[in-house]
């Protein structure tokens, strides 16, 4: 059999030797035709590199070869040019399902967002609008930047959930005791705001619910913000990756792999399927690295898309801050005359109004009461009816996002093992001979490939017969401390903020937080439901546009 296989190899060789030197025996010249038209077709370089025949080139560094060649230094040169650019662009292709995947959710979750946070701000906007009209006009500026810190902290800017709240209630107490509790009192003068605003701070007219609402908004922001960094860090890997610089060493190993043949006249042979798994586990060593740094941060996406999903969503968060706000107010309205003793005191008496003051401006003391009672009424109605789901446009096909979230993790559980397979994706389809009898083994052509085929990872590349790897790329060591830190980073702060929500929440004696609360484990949108008055956003559904839906269809 040993024999029998020399000899086909043998008449392989023969066959080769004729298409590139054929011509003499038939009193032609010989003809490096085939590799001009493959150096042409590749757009390798410029043709005038190319031979007309074959010649004793000496200086060859890579594709060195005894007999006559269709190669010459300036080809080599070329040679590994096109080779990073085909390393490139076959990275690239291999790196777009992911990475449109992870824009697609960028622009999704961003879009969505917004729609929430809009949609959340003229909701709270309305409450002073509908129950509290003499200080409507002066509060929509700290509506509208609570929700900008909101929005700021998502994305992640150098704040916090807990000062963006109390930078909101210290610009409402002015207002809620000058409008409602005094509203008697005329335009107040920048110190004496200024007090109140200070004031707040110590006397915290606001009760327990500045409390709970940012203790709420900090369950729900908190993963968002996680997600919205790890989306973004997820797009810097796979970028890092696609440009990661080739060694020498590298390029040199492709270029023989690839080219080396054409040097000969083999321009249609292949490389072997072993042969091409150690030149591109070599050359990939590093980028095989982030495979475990890869799997935790994967898994770090699913429990922070959990999180968003868990009892204190997002949706329910950002709807909630309307009746929080009404309930803070409503405890400063029934503290009035307590909270009017300790002001005097810290701040002196303000001027009052005199004259005819208007009925827009002042409620009567004899109506304070009926009024709380309209009011607390009020807020007790909006409170059944932010169970009611929120129903979008007939014209609209839009989706929760939860329902987009839980799309995209289920699409990106299934890359967990992408950097631990890249080589052998690449190795697939045209690169190599896998239906062919012969191969090519960087010397010559073969039956198949006898050396060791390594395994994935830098460790393993000692062995490998075809490179040498020298160390880590120093900027894939740069992406995986960045993995490494992030995953450590969102597992500590998620135990640190548990625990300090579970002891929160076990002080606060339930309030808002026990009714915002949803039933346990059970998804809504399987058809869950609740009971009482507790939230439900399962049908708040937000319109993110049909372009977007076309992702999850291309990725079932």
């Amino acid at each position: 059999m040993a024999a029998d296989g020399s000899r086909g190899v043998l008449g392989l060789w023969l066959l080769a030797a004729a298409g590139l030197c054929g011509g003499v025996a038939a009193g032609k010249s010989p003809s490096c035709h085939e590799v001009r038209t493959a150096f042409q077709l590749r757009q390798i370089g410029p043709l005038k590199l190319v031979p007309d025949v074959p010649t004793a080139e000496s200086d060859l560094q890579i594709c060195q070869h005894r007999a006559p060649t269709c190669c010459t230094k300036k080809m080599e040169e070329s040679y590994q040019a096109a080779v990073r650019r085909e390393r490139t662009q076959s990275i690239q292709a291999l790196n777009f399902e992911l990475k449109y995947m992870i824009v697609g959710h960028i622009t999704a979750f961003q879009e969505a967002f917004e729609s929430l946070l809009r949609f959340a701000e003229n909701r709270t906007s309305s409450l002073f609008e509908t129950a509290y009209r003499p200080m409507a006009k002066e509060a929509a500026e700290p509506v509208k930047e609570l929700f900008t810190d909101i929005s700021l902290y998502i994305l992640g800017a150098e704040t916090t959930v807990e000062s963006a709240v109390l930078r909101f209630f210290d610009s409402l107490f002015p207002l809620v005791y000058s409008r409602l509790i005094n509203p008697g009192i005329t335009d107040l003068s920048e110190d004496y705001t200024e007090c109140l605003r200070l004031t707040r701070q110590d006397i915290n007219p606001f009760g327990r619910y500045s409390k709970n609402m940012v203790t709420e908004l900090s369950k729900s922001l908190w993963a968002s913000r996680m997600l919205s960094q790890a989306l973004s860090l997820g797009i810097e890997v796979i970028n890092t990756t696609e440009h990661a610089a080739l060694t020498k060493e590298c390029s040199k190993a492709l270029v023989k792999m690839q080219y080396c043949p054409h040097c000969q006249g083999l321009t249609l042979i292949r490389p072997c399927v072993g042969y091409c798994l150690n030149v591109m586990r070599g050359c990939l060593a590093s980028v095989s690295e982030l495979d475990a740094q890869w799997r935790e941060y994967i898994s770090t996406l699913e429990y922070l898309t959990n999180e968003m999903a868990a009892s204190h969503d997002l949706e329910i968060a950002l709807m909630g801050i309307r009746n929080s706000v009404n309930e803070a107010i409503l405890h400063a309205q029934l503290n009035g005359p307590q909270l009017s003793a300790t002001v005097d005191k810290v701040c002196g008496q303000p001027k009052q109004q005199e004259g005819n003051l208007s009925s827009d401006n002042i409620v009567p003391v004899k109506e304070a009461t009926e009024t709380q009672t309209f009011v607390m009424a009020h807020a007790s109605l909006n409170n059944k009816r932010s169970s009611l789901p929120l129903k979008a446009s007939k014209n609209d096909k839009s989706r929760s996002l939860k329902k987009i979230s839980r799309e995209f993790i289920n699409y990106m559980k299934r890359s967990r093992t992408f950097y631990a397979s890249i080589a052998e994706r690449l190795c697939d389809g045209d690169l190599v001979m896998r239906d062919s009898s012969t191969c090519w083994n960087g010397e010559d052509v073969v039956e198949s490939y006898t050396s060791r085929v390594v395994s994935n990872g830098l460790k393993a590349q000692t062995n490998n017969p075809e490179l040498k790897v020298r160390g880590l790329d120093p900027l894939i060591s740069n992406l995986i401390d960045k993995l490494q830190h992030f995953n450590q980073l969102d597992a500590e702060k998620a135990k640190l903020k548990l625990e300090r929500w579970a002891s929160q929440d076990a002080g606060s004696g339930g309030g808002r937080s026990e009714e915002m609360e949803s039933s346990g484990d059970c998804d809504d949108e399987d058809g869950c439901q609740g009971s009482g008055d507790r939230i439900h956003t399962a049908d708040m559904c937000i319109d993110f546009g049909r372009d977007y839906f076309s992702v999850f269809a291309v990725f079932p």
